[in-house]
């Protein structure tokens, strides 16, 4: 295993001089931080256990209660934890993470979902001889289900390393996993556990391959269908682990940092346990992900000589657009290769209701409108459990039975987000998206977020729809109107979304390797040569071809694409492009991440959510759900409870459909 890590033997060490210097750095009053953290940074493991040693031998005193008694807060937490082994270090995390009241499950899935099997041997040793009790013990008391068992499977550490991988049994394996899921009613755990705690990483990543050409989903998309919880955590934890370990701390550090506050213990975790490791990889992994450098978001969410500290572990900043290293570029090659693979089951949260009667519904509507006062909750309930199609039907009975406009009804009996909400859903698709575009554009101001969000998500079919009601709607071309509101490559780049031409069938081999070619050779040429490149094949191609071109662009450049558009392009040129390559890599990963900046810091921008939240609830809605989840550690369910208030929150999270 060729080792990538950010700390190294330091030469011409010498633990008795260290250890004296640790102790000058130490005595008096105060004490020179900048000493400490610079030695003790600069010095592998093996090497601290050595000075420990001569400091004892020196001094009679031992180094680690002096750090205690000297530093303070995450500085010290930071310090004394570089001080202990790697398997001591393990064991008092998964320690702290079952002791008292409550218990760290994320803490428990990252160290044992990530760890090979010689780690954990040393870990339960360590574990036993630090706190004179079974690791075993302890996890299962604190546990329970699934999880547990999945967690003592890994414990075990017998995981296969013999590297041998055999045919027949990778077909056995992925029909097996296949028929214990997505092919029954119901799921087969035990399948699971044994074939994803015990199996060779090679052999699982081929495994997965074959998998999702029986299943036509990937390996995650079952488990996040067929699972939940904790259970479902550890296991998409293990799934990521077997295809990459650098890229699975990525995401666990970004998590740790993102948003409001920073989970320190996670992020110091994973900085000293993969310093000596895989931190270089991790840092282009981090790249690849979130086309920020890791040095950068520490600096960024730190201070002070933690921040310091920390930075010396992760060893450097990356520049934004450089090239990759090999493992990097592999996953990311691999990336597409998955996105391109996979056929994503899509899931609405909102469905026909049973039983549906359109006069009953029209009447009841009535009922809740008529009089003094409005009866909110009857609106919200009939409007929110249709569907589209059968909204439509209310709406005709409505004028039929009643002689009367609903839409005109709602308007004038609800108010503000919660009435803009009921009438998105009431109006048809191509209805809402040109009403959403036209308030993109009208009064002061353009919202280019909402234009390039509606262009790059739609289908020809719908693009075509909505320019129709459109015309319609306001006696004027959607062309027309985004010509007089935008303005260079950008309006170019809208009017050629607009004509809803985009190639559709799947990926031309051939054709995408020309593409690729001609992309990456733009990248040299000045920036409006490179504009018009980009913009001919990227609002010109089918999903599925783009997706074998930025496949082929990480082969023929080395670098990816979605790194070239943020380093090379700015604006509403960059972003649309961007947007487009979100979409095509993942749909509803964009789409969580659009709702997820509408519901962050301070204020909503409840236009976008509710344009999201109608648009996509009968589309993809639930797969949305899980990709926030997975992304943001936390769901979306809950972030529209704690974002929002009163009939509009109900009426959200009906749509919503769960909690997660």
């Amino acid at each position: 295993m060729v080792f990538r890590g950010t700390i190294s033997d330091a030469p011409d060490f010498d633990p008795t001089a260290d250890a004296e210097a640790l102790y000058n750095a130490m005595k008096g009053i105060g004490s020179d931080k900048e000493t400490i953290l610079d030695l003790i940074t600069s010095r592998s493991n093996a090497q601290r256990q050595e000075i420990i040693s001569a400091y004892k031998c020196s001094f009679g005193q031992d180094l680690i209660e002096d750090l205690k008694y000297e530093l303070t807060g995450k500085f010290e937490r930071l310090i004394v934890s570089l001080m202990r082994t790697p398997a001591y270090h393990d064991a008092k995390e998964i320690h702290d993470a079952v002791k008292g009241l409550g218990t760290n499950e994320r803490c428990l899935i990252e160290v044992l979902a990530s760890r090979n099997n010689k780690q954990v041997h040393e870990m339960v040793a360590a574990y036993k001889d630090a706190y004179d009790r079974d690791i075993e013990e302890d996890i299962t008391a604190d546990t329970s289900g699934h999880f547990k068992k999945m967690l003592i499977v890994l414990l075990q550490g017998t995981r296969d390393e013999s590297g041998v991988v055999d045919a027949d049994l990778v077909q056995q394996d992925a029909q097996d996993l296949y028929a214990a899921g997505e092919e029954q009613w119901g799921t087969d755990e035990a399948k699971f556990i044994m074939t994803l705690g015990n199996r060779s990483v090679t052999h699982l990543r081929m495994v997965f391959d074959e998998y999702e050409k029986i299943a036509e989903v990937s390996i995650e998309d079952s488990i996040k269908s067929e699972l939940s919880g904790d259970f479902e955590r550890l296991m998409l934890a293990v799934v990521q682990c077997i295809r990459s370990v650098p890229m699975f701390f990525a995401k666990r550090l970004y998590k740790s940092m993102k948003g409001l506050g920073t989970a320190d213990n996670t992020l110091i975790r994973i900085m000293i346990s993969r310093s000596e490791i895989d931190m270089l990889d991790i840092r282009e992994c981090f790249r690849l992900q979130y086309e920020k450098s890791l040095y950068n978001m520490i600096k960024d969410d730190t201070s002070g000589d933690y921040k310091r500290t920390l930075l010396h572990l992760c060893g450097g900043d990356d520049d934004l657009a450089g090239e990759f290293f090999p493992e990097a570029a592999q996953i990311a090659y691999k990336m597409w290769e998955l996105s391109a693979m996979t056929k994503v089951q899509l899931r609405p949260t909102v469905h026909p209701a049973s039983g549906f009667d359109s006069a009953a519904d029209a009447q009841a509507l009535r009922k809740a409108m008529k009089g003094f006062g409005t009866d909110e909750d009857a609106i919200i309930e009939i409007v929110a459990n249709r569907s589209n199609a059968q909204r439509q039907e209310i709406r005709q009975a409505f004028k039929s039975q009643l002689g009367r406009d609903l839409m005109k009804d709602l308007k004038s009996e609800l108010s503000r987000n919660l009435e803009r909400l009921i009438i998105g859903l009431m109006l048809t698709p191509a209805e809402f998206d040109a009403k959403m575009m036209r308030k993109a554009m009208e009064g002061a101001g353009t919202d280019e977020h909402a234009l390039i969000e509606i262009l790059v998500s739609r289908s020809n079919e719908q693009i075509q729809a909505m320019n129709a009601a459109y015309r319609d709607a306001y006696k004027k071309t959607l062309e027309d109107a985004v010509q007089s509101e935008t303005s260079g490559h950008f309006c170019r780049i809208l009017v050629s979304l607009v004509q809803g031409a985009r190639e559709e069938g799947p990926a031309d081999v051939d054709r995408a390797c020309e593409d690729a070619q001609e992309l990456a050779d733009a990248c040299n040429a000045d920036s409006d040569d490179m504009e018009m490149k980009f913009m001919s094949i990227l609002c010109t191609r089918s999903f599925p071809h783009l997706r074998k071109v930025f496949q082929e662009f990480v082969k023929c450049s080395n670098k990816d694409i979605e790194q070239i558009i943020k380093k090379h392009m700015s604006g509403d040129v960059k972003n649309a492009f961007y947007a487009i390559v979100r979409s095509v890599k993942n749909q509803p990963s964009y789409f969580a991440d659009r709702l997820y900046k509408a519901m962050k810091g301070l204020g909503t921008d409840d236009r976008a959510l509710i344009r999201i939240m109608v648009s996509r609830s009968e589309v993809d809605l639930f797969n949305i759900r899980k990709e926030f989840k997975e992304t943001h550690d936390a769901s979306l369910h809950e972030f529209i409870q704690s974002d929002t208030s009163g009939d509009y929150r109900k009426t959200l999270l009906i749509l919503c459909g769960g909690e997660d």
